[in-house]
């Protein structure tokens, strides 16, 4: 019994090693492959293939910067013109709702003319420093001004369907 136990037992072995062995030689053959895959894409079609990616990515980033500094200068304009039909309301106010109403449309109506005047004296990486510090500062704030401004987005959105 001792014996038939202690064949039974290395006959086990063999075949344990022998599929480990199997499986050492189907490891080393795809990691061969992997690296002969490696440098094929390294030294041909590979290369290719970063270099329109990088084209690409230049001609993105191109793109990003001309849409931002267009952005930034219908905001600088908005906000003038905001300014602007403020200003001209600040008299209907003065009647209708008395002098002191009046006065704060017309230091909102300035409020808004230098902020769209300092936006226009901005470049759009200052900008993103100014906005980046803010955020730094008050990550509260920065999560609040985030979320109305989703909102008025999604409000934006959701009408237009």
């Amino acid at each position: 019994m001792a014996k038939a136990e202690a064949d039974k037992t290395a006959e086990i072995l063999d075949e344990t090693t022998e599929a480990a062995s199997g499986a050492k030689g189907r490891f080393n053959s795809a990691l061969e492959e992997a690296k002969s895959g490696a440098a094929a894409f390294k030294d041909g079609k590979g290369a290719e293939l970063m270099d329109d990616a990088k084209r690409y990515g230049g001609e993105a980033k191109e793109k990003a910067g001309e849409l931002a500094v267009e952005g930034k200068a219908k905001a600088s304009d908005a906000m003038a013109s905001l300014g602007t039909v403020v200003a001209d309301t600040a008299a209907s106010i003065d009647e209708r709702f008395g002098e002191e109403y009046g006065d704060y449309a017309r230091k909102a109506s300035r409020t808004l003319q230098e902020a769209s005047a300092k936006l226009e004296a901005k470049s759009v990486e200052e900008i993103g420093e100014d906005a980046r510090e803010m955020v730094r500062k008050s990550p509260g704030v920065a999560i609040g001004v985030a979320a109305v401004a989703g909102f008025l987005l999604a409000r934006l959105f959701r009408s237009r369907d």
